[in-house]
């Protein structure tokens, strides 16, 4: 009598997890988002100057916040697109008012209907950025020191060529021109919600927002403008066309810096020839509060909103609660610094947790 020793296979060993395709948790997908350090910011600043200034309490204080974020906010989206691409222009707040400058006085000396000097400061805006991306791709210089240059030369033809054509350092009203009215219908009109009156940009803000977040998270070219500020070398070996893209991003700038400019000169009706200085340093801290690294490849076109109406509050919430805005710069830098840790802060959470 014999018997067989029956072998039956064992289970299977357990696959290998690959970290590349392992699901993660939704608070980890959460903090990997850029903006989510911005929002966390704007809470509290929204919370602290809510409990110590009644006045910002108020609907129409809101809507003067909201006005002043967009006028920075708007310009936030191309800068921020540009940093993501790997680059800076600190010419942007001098662009602004060239671009009012060049489509008032193009229209009031040659005696022409507004629309044109707005059609003529389009092309100007454009050329800017176009020379701006054309130089940084062609030489090789960094765009922070392009830039500089660009910036030093328009803030001198802005006072120069304004002082030249109208004797003063601003130029003329132009509220009795043909065209004024119908553009700034576009520009810099209002509108009202209940009481309340609500500026247009913030329509514009939104509007623009959402087109640049679609453009990078939607598109082949956010793709590319992320490759692009990851590494220029390695996107141009993969056939990314690494300098149209950047010459592009400058452009936008451009483009964004001439529709500000619009708004400024139909809402004031003239324009003050030095007037943007500074206002570039502002426009790339909402970026980086908003999330944008510094070196590029990262970032937030609704981080850099975010950012701006951090601003936004920031600049109109110390007013009023009373507080001395001289003091207004020095919290501007420490939310910077601020801003730059939580990010670093919550990119380490973030990857730590996958």
């Amino acid at each position: 009598m014999s018997s067989t020793l029956e072998t039956r296979p064992g289970p299977p060993p357990p696959a290998a997890s690959d970290e590349r395709v392992a699901r993660q948790s939704p608070l980890s997908r959460l903090l990997a988002r850029p903006e989510v350090g911005a929002l966390v910011g704007a809470i509290l600043i929204y919370i602290v100057f809510f409990i110590v200034a009644p006045p910002f309490r108020q609907p129409e204080s809101l809507s003067s916040v909201l006005y002043v974020s967009s006028t920075f906010g708007i310009m936030a989206v191309a800068v921020a697109l540009l940093m993501i691409g790997g680059e800076f222009d600190l010419s942007a707040g001098v662009a602004v008012t060239s671009s009012a400058l060049f489509a008032s006085m193009f229209a009031y000396q040659f005696t022409l209907n507004l629309w044109v000097g707005v059609a003529a400061a389009l092309v100007f805006a454009l050329l800017v950025g176009f020379i701006n991306g054309y130089l940084v791709v062609k030489t090789g210089i960094p765009s922070f020191l392009v830039t500089l240059g660009t910036f030093f030369m328009l803030r001198g033809l802005n006072l120069a060529l304004t002082k030249a054509v109208t004797g003063n350092v601003a130029t003329n009203d132009v509220s009795n021109m043909d065209g004024f009215d119908s553009a700034q219908k576009v520009f810099a009109s209002s509108f009202t919600i209940g009481n309340v009156s609500i500026r247009i940009t913030l329509l514009w803000w939104i509007l623009f927002v959402a087109i640049g977040t679609w453009l990078l998270l939607r598109t082949r070219l956010g793709n590319w403008i992320f490759a692009v500020g990851g590494s220029a070398p390695s996107s141009r070996a993969v056939g990314v066309p690494v300098n149209k893209v950047k010459i592009g991003l400058f452009m936008g700038v451009g483009f964004l810096a001439w529709f500000m400019g619009m708004h400024n000169l139909f809402a004031f009706n003239t324009v003050q020839s030095g007037g943007g200085l500074g206002n570039e340093f502002i426009y790339i801290v909402a970026a980086v509060v908003g999330g944008c690294l510094l070196t590029g490849g990262y970032g937030s076109v609704i981080g850099a909103a975010i950012g701006a109406f951090i601003f936004g509050m920031t600049n109109l919430g110390i007013v009023y609660a009373g507080w001395d805005p001289d003091w207004f710069y020095f919290f501007l830098g420490a939310l910077l610094l601020g801003a730059i840790l939580l990010n670093s802060f919550v990119r380490k959470r973030a990857e730590a947790m996958r």
